[in-house]
């Protein structure tokens, strides 16, 4: 599923459980709520913070440290590979209960 067919399965999936035709949100709309929560789970992990989402899942940053390594294209050079910052997701129980069954 690409961002442009996530953001329409958004949309239509909150549109049924609003109910309201009044309070019916559009695909702009459901693009920016996409947008903004991808801005702050980068801005939190930034920081050396985790973002749980109850059910679904835990976003935490680690730093893979430096090591040591072989360059592919002369395999006789080692080369320095150096430490950096990663991201990485733990699933929670809801979403690993779904995916076994």
């Amino acid at each position: 599923m690409n961002k442009a067919k996530l953001i329409e399965t958004l949309t239509e999936k909150t549109n049924q459980k609003i109910n309201k035709s009044a309070d019916k949100i559009g695909k702009k709309q459901s693009e920016a709520m996409l947008e903004t929560l991808a801005e702050i789970i980068i801005e939190e992990l930034k920081n050396d913070h985790e973002v749980t989402i109850t059910g679904f899942g835990t976003f935490t940053s680690m730093t893979r440290y430096a090591r040591g390594g072989v360059n592919p294209r002369k395999p006789q050079e080692r080369i320095t590979i150096p430490a950096v910052k990663v991201a990485k997701f733990r699933t929670g129980k809801n979403l690993k209960e779904a995916l076994k069954s």
